[in-house]
Formats: structure tokens, C-alpha cells, sequence
């Protein structure tokens, strides 16, 4: 019907042009957001890259924060910011826009004096403008500092002093910089200078170096390891940058204790000591780059060695007084004034030789390098377990409280199924060439130092019975035997007591048939049959801290 046809023509005209009106906004409305949030990500990522590029090229210590802990303003523009940049050596504070001037215009912490003439023996104050400690007091008024909410006075990056804006005039801009509280642990930069020229031109008289001469210096290195425990190892190492010369400071996740323990060939004989930032583990691995520096021939710089524990089980840390783990409750300004109070003692290393059974062993024997403990059984069995899950999920193991539940989940197992069980059966025990007739038992441990299994005394056990104090410098083992993990579980609570089974110098376990969990300071493997032979190796130089000792310890344990 043409007529019908004329008549509907405008109405779906109409209809396919709203049709297509829609279409299109709905098109928009999909799309912008898409374009946007795209435009926005790549701004961002270019940004990101800007910014690592900036970090990578600057001689700063450059680190990004989405929130800054305390209130701050960029040291550029003075604008009140909330997150952004700050440098870990000299304490600088910037917001994302004004980055490139302050890489540009301010400079860091010097670890080395470069271009002066002579050989130096001072240097001025390095002075940064805002955002100075909260709590700090003004060198010159005595009055408190940065209490206004503005981008206000000046703090020294090397001697922590602080003045106000209005206190500040020519002579302290100029004046010599003293080091502050910590001068007896802070390598110069002009000490560096001058001991680099003189290796240049080959001498070796650095006797007449300041600070060399000077009678109380005691430099110390810290070697943190940023994956031991908490993860508290990358906001130490920032710390103790912002108070002490960068270059004495080692992320050991980027350079290996052996190169870095070199430093110490730099400084007088004797005088070096060495904060260790993690657990046990950590703590040997030093240990035993120390003993290569004897091999050297380098034995005369030898450093004294501290521990902050940052680890799980954290027990020679614990037996040398320094605390069963570190959670940032002590300020490291302590912990450096702990590290310079802390007295010399000697730890006993031992050899611990695995020798494979079987005429046609081949192969050489395992040989380890103990500190804490060896044991065979139970508590070797849940550290192989924790090893074994640690290896699969790493990421899970990121807290002292979860690497203890997974430790108690592991040992609850062991109560039920009880895999170790007739140890006695299976393992002949020799102490000093004696042969010891072993009770029925599931586990042997074998201690150098007091502590064992996260802070038990395990020798000692509930302390009713007259046995003398295990010691860690007398050259003698202490053995023990457990009969599960439940009968650990009543020791570490004071329930019960080891089965003592005696000290000696000299310790050999024959393991005579199938195959057993063992472990060395908590690296643990499965093994065969074998004999296990351990004999004193060398001493190592310690620190021992009296003031943060747990559990009843005796001071007759330490050397005088």
C-alpha cells in the first residue's frame, strides 16, 4: 500500500536515527573510561620509568613511598607532601615533580672526599633543610626542632645535629663536624681518601691517618640480610645509612660477606666490629667468610662480630645476649650504643664430617661448619619438612610467627606418627673414643651453645639437677637425647628434662642402617647410612651484649 508506506517513512526515519544516537553514546560511555584509565596507565608507567631512570643515574639512595611515616615537605618546593621520595643516606624528602631538581641541585652523603688537596683530617657539616627527627633539639637554643608545619630547619647528615632557622649563622655553615654520639664508629670520608691515596702511591704507614690514631676508634660494618625473618633487613639497612657512612653499610643480598668483610684491611688491626642484621644462618655464613679472610693470611683484621637477630630461631643471637628476634622495638641508635658497650668473647666453631658407608663410596664426605647444634631425629625432621615447604612457597614464609606456626604444625605430626622412633636401635654413640649405651630414645642432639629449638636451654632443662652450665668457649659438646617431639615440646615449657648423656671434645654417631632427618644449625637433609665425626675447628670472635640475655643465664658462662 503506497499510501501506508509514505506514512510510516518519517516514524522509523526517526527511530533508526535515535536508534544510532544511542549506539553512539553507549559506544562513548564504554570507550572513554577505556581511553582514560589507558592514557592514565601509560602517564604512569612513563613516569615510573622517568623516576627509575632518575634513581638508577643518582649518586642518592633513592627509595619511593606511597605514604611517608611522618609529616613531610619537599625540600624543593616546601609543599606539605604525603608521598614520594626520600634518600636513605641524607635524609632528603621530595615530591614526584621536583625529583630531577633535587637530584641536581643537592648533594649526598660524600663516602669519599674527592678533590682535595693534601690529606685532609676534618670536614664541615653537611647540613639538609626540613624534616628533621621529631623530638630533636636545637645544638645552639637547646629548644625543641620542627615544630612548625612548614619546611623549617636544618639537620647535620653525619653528626645528627640539629639547629633552628633562625639559630643558624655563618660559622656553623663552615664550622668542623664533630661525628656526633657515633664518631668512635664512623668511617670519615676523608679517612678513605687518604688511605686510597696512600695505596695508590703503595704505602702502607696509615698509623698517622686521623682518625687512625685515635685511641677509642672502634668502626662498625653492618651486613644485613633483607630475607632472613620479617623482612625487616631493607628498613635497617636505610637506618643505619642515615647515621653512619653509606660505605660501611652491606645489603648481603647484593654482595657477598667475603668481598664486603675486604673493608676491614682498610682500618687498624683489632678494632673492627661487625653488626650482623639476621638470623643464625646469616650469622655462620659471615663466620665462615671470616675464616677464609685467616686463610688469606689477613688474621690481624679479623673484626669482632654482634648480631641483630632478625631470624626465626634466633639462638646463638640468644646465647650471646642480644635478644631471641628484633621486631623495630629498639631504636637503632641503641643498637649502636649496645654494639660499642659489648664485650669480646670466643665461640667455639666445630667440624662436622658425614662420611658415606659402603665399599664403594666413592665420593668425598660432607663437611660442615657448626656453630649452635647437630641432631638427629625429631626436631631435624620438622626442619627438613619447614625446608621442603619453604622451597615450594617461599612467599608464604615472610614472618617469624608463621615460619614458628608451620615449626608447631610439623612437630604435632611428628607426635602422631612418631617417624623416628628406636633411634637407640639404629645409631651406635661415641663420646671421646667412649661408647655410650643409649636408653630408648627417638632423637640425639648435640649442642656447642645454651640455647636450642627458638630460646630453650635444653642441657640445663627445668634447672632442679646440679649439672654444670653449658658454655660456648670451653672446647667441649654437650649431648643430649629426647624421646619425641612431645618430650621437646615439655622441655622448651620446663616440663621436663633431656635425657643428658654427656659432654665431650670429641663426638662420633654411627648410623648404622636406613634413613634419618639430620641437620646442621638448622639446615637439614635425609641420610643414609653413615658416620658423623665432630671435632673442634677454630674459635670465632663475638660480642656479648649482658643487657638483653633471656631465661636465667649465669655469668660464669661467658670468658672473662
Amino acid at each position: 500500500r503506497p499510501g501506508g508506506s509514505a506514512m510510516e517513512g518519517p516514524g522509523d526515519a526517526s527511530r533508526a536515527v535515535a536508534d544510532w544516537r544511542l549506539a553512539v553514546w553507549t559506544l562513548c560511555s564504554v570507550l572513554l573510561p577505556v581511553l582514560i584509565t589507558a592514557w592514565c596507565s601509560f602517564q604512569r608507567s612513563r613516569r615510573q620509568l622517568l623516576i627509575r631512570d632518575i634513581f638508577r643515574k643518582s649518586k642518592h639512595g633513592w627509595h619511593y613511598t606511597d605514604l611517608f611515616g611522618q609529616p613531610s615537605y619537599c625540600c624543593v618546593c616546601a609543599q606539605h607532601i604525603l608521598r614520594g621520595a626520600f634518600c636513605g643516606c641524607c635524609g632528603l624528602r621530595v615530591c614526584e615533580r621536583c625529583l630531577k631538581k633535587a637530584d641536581q641541585r643537592f648533594l649526598c652523603k660524600e663516602i669519599m672526599m674527592r678533590g682535595t688537596a693534601g690529606a685532609p683530617s676534618s670536614m664541615p657539616h653537611h647540613w639538609v633543610r626540613g624534616n628533621v627527627p621529631l623530638c630533636s633539639c636545637c645544638i645552639v637554643c637547646k629548644q625543641q626542632c620542627g615544630t612548625q608545619p612548614k619546611l623549617c630547619d636544618y639537620r647535620c647528615v653525619w653528626c645528627q645535629y640539629t639547629v633552628h632557622d633562625e639559630c643558624m649563622v655563618d660559622c656553623l655553615r663552615t664550622e668542623e663536624c664533630t661525628f656526633g654520639e657515633f664518631k668512635d664508629l664512623i668511617i670519615p670520608p676523608y679517612y678513605l681518601s687518604a688511605i686510597n691515596q696512600m695505596r695508590k702511591e703503595k704505602r702502607a704507614s696509615y698509623e698517622k691517618v686521623v682518625p687512625y690514631d685515635r685511641k677509642h676508634w672502634m668502626p662498625v660494618m653492618v651486613l644485613a640480610n633483607t630475607r632472613s625473618g620479617n623482612n625487616m633487613g631493607e628498613t635497617l639497612l636505610g637506618e643505619f645509612k642515615m647515621l653512619l657512612n653509606p660505605v660501611q653499610v652491606f645489603d648481603l643480598s647484593k654482595i657477598g660477606p667475603a668481598k664486603a668483610l675486604q673493608l676491614c684491611t682498610w682500618l687498624p688491626c683489632n678494632t673492627v666490629r661487625v653488626l650482623v642484621c639476621g638470623g643464625d644462618g646469616t650469622v655462620g655464613w659471615v663466620l665462615d667468610a671470616i675464616d677464609e679472610m685467616k686463610i688469606k693470611g689477613q688474621e690481624r683484621y679479623i673484626p669482632q662480630v654482634a648480631i641483630l637477630p632478625l631470624g626465626t630461631g634466633n639462638d646463638l643471637s640468644n646465647t650471646l645476649g642480644w635478644g631471641a628476634g628484633y621486631a623495630g622495638e629498639v631504636p637503632v641508635e641503641q643498637i649502636l650504643r649496645n654494639v660499642m658497650e659489648a664485650d669480646g668473647v670466643k665461640l667455639d666453631r666445630w667440624k662436622v664430617q658425614v662420611t658415606n658407608k659402603g665399599y664403594y663410596n666413592l665420593r668425598k664426605p660432607k663437611v660442615f661448619t657448626m656453630n649452635n647444634y647437630f641432631s638427629v631425629g625429631p626436631d631435624a625432621l620438622m626442619a627438613l619438612n619447614f625446608h621442603a615447604h619453604r622451597e615450594k612457597t617461599p612467599s608464604l614464609f615472610s614472618s617469624r610467627i608463621i615460619n614458628k606456626a608451620v615449626y608447631f604444625f610439623y612437630g604435632t605430626k611428628d607426635c602422631l606418627v612418631q617417624e623416628c622412633k628406636d633411634l637407640n636401635k639404629k645409631v651406635e654413640l661415641e663420646l671421646d673414643g667412649e661408647r655410650i649405651e643409649l636408653p630408648n630414645l627417638e632423637g640425639i642432639i648435640v649442642l656447642n651453645i645454651g640455647y636450642w629449638g627458638g630460646g630453650c636451654r635444653l642441657w640445663e632443662g627445668m634447672g632442679d639437677e646440679p649439672y654444670p652450665l653449658a658454655r660456648h668457649d670451653d672446647g667441649l659438646l654437650e649431648v643430649v637425647g629426647v624421646h619425641g617431639s612431645f618430650h621437646c615440646a615439655q622441655i622448651q615449657v620446663k616440663l621436663a628434662n633431656p635425657v643428658r648423656l654427656g659432654q665431650a671434645h670429641t663426638v662420633r654417631l654411627i648410623l648404622k642402617s636406613s634413613k634419618m632427618p639430620m641437620q646442621v644449625d638448622g639446615e637439614p637433609w635425609a641420610q643414609g647410612p653413615c658416620t658423623v665425626t665432630i671435632t673442634h675447628k677454630t674459635h670465632a670472635l663475638m660480642l656479648y651484649h649482658s643487657g638483653e640475655q633471656t631465661d636465667d643465664d649465669d655469668a660464669s658462662s661467658l670468658s672473662e
